[in-house]
């Protein structure tokens, strides 16, 4: 970790050198970029001369120690059992600071949620997880916008695509990619026996144009007539958008705005989400799963978490977590989760960096 820390330290000391040079200092491009870079090393390093100092001092009064005189000794002995116990919280702080951070935790989430095992059940729990994590959004104070649906007739959805805006949002929602179980009995069950069912949750990072390159050559579009809400308007023109990526065979819908350029928009949107999940999926396919996290990567294909309704259970089988107080959760409770998967996930790229 000192290794480290002095590289960083030498590279903040030549920013800061180059910024007073005419070259940089006269062009804004340059002095933005090293300014910004800086301005991104200056705590580390800042936290790093401290625990440079506290350990100088620690080394004085550990000399102090073999001097004859009592006093010194004692007066030597009183400071250390202040300073060790710095420099510890000192180093912990520092190796947290340097613990590589996801580029993508600011961005807006695509949410992508479908029904799975268990017909018109999966359906309803699918709409039962849109609706939990659209609450939690609006008590995060975060935009939610419904881009598709696809509805089972029975307020459920075979699929529901929205789109949450917020900063910070997929640092959030990141951890929720994967299959969710629910235990309960059907509305439509009149013998009370429990059903299990399935519902998969994909949650993407909107990505810029500048970040996903699409050849338009490459997209089919299509236009049609919307089946959603949203009045006579959308019922009697061809407002909805459909986008075929040829080369990778996604198709993206989306219908629920008024006008065929908003609907364009945001299908691309969805687009450009998903063609950076394949190739963040061709990425870690290829990095052996035994060395992979197990939490935060989104890739998981068996069950992450369990919903019992007759036990009011929640549990999260990535980290053991069991909750009893499902009724909270599905209303968009679901910091406790989120914290402890988060917490999972520092612990292990802590590993990973030697902490």
């Amino acid at each position: 970790m000192l290794e480290n820390l002095a590289h960083i330290e030498e590279r903040y000391q030549e920013l800061t050198q180059a910024m007073a040079t005419p070259e940089v200092s006269t062009d804004y491009v340059k002095l933005a970029e090293c300014g910004q870079e800086r301005a991104e090393l200056e705590p580390i390093v800042l936290r790093y001369r401290e625990y440079e100092d506290v350990l100088g001092q620690i080394e004085g009064a550990r000399e102090l120690l073999h001097e004859e005189d009592s006093e010194i000794v004692e007066l030597a002995q009183s400071e250390l059992s202040e300073l060790e116990p710095r420099a510890e919280r000192l180093a912990e702080q520092l190796r947290h600071m340097l613990i590589p951070k996801d580029p993508r935790d600011a961005k807006n989430v695509i949410m992508e949620i479908r029904a799975g095992a268990g017909g018109d059940e999966a359906g309803l729990f699918a709409a039962d997880l849109a609706r939990m994590y659209m609450r939690y959004a609006e008590n995060q104070g975060w935009k939610t916008e419904i881009l598709s649906t696809n509805e089972t007739g029975v307020g459920g959805y075979k699929e529901i695509v929205f789109q949450i805006s917020g900063k910070g949002a997929f640092s959030r929602f990141k951890y929720e990619s994967g299959v969710h179980r629910v235990q309960r009995v059907p509305i439509t069950e009149t013998s009370g026996r429990i059903h299990t069912s399935t519902a998969t949750v994909a949650v993407l990072p909107e990505m810029d144009d500048v970040e996903i390159d699409i050849d338009p050559s490459d997209l089919v579009i299509e236009n049609y007539v919307s089946s959603g809400p949203g009045g006579q308007h959308m019922q009697k023109n061809a407002t909805a958008v459909r986008i075929i990526h040829k080369p990778s065979g996604a198709v993206v819908s989306c219908e629920n705005q008024r006008s065929q350029t908003q609907n364009r928009m945001q299908a691309l949107a969805v687009l450009r989400a998903r063609l950076y999940a394949i190739e963040q999926q061709k990425m870690f396919s290829e990095i052996d799963e035994a060395r992979r996290s197990q939490v935060g990567s989104g890739e998981r294909s068996e069950k992450i978490r369990t919903y019992n309704y007759p036990q009011n259970r929640v549990t999260d089988h990535r980290i053991g977590l069991t909750l009893y107080r499902l009724d909270t959760i599905v209303d968009g409770d679901i910091d406790e989760f989120v914290d402890e998967l988060a917490t999972t996930e520092q612990a292990e790229r802590l590993q990973a960096i030697g902490g």
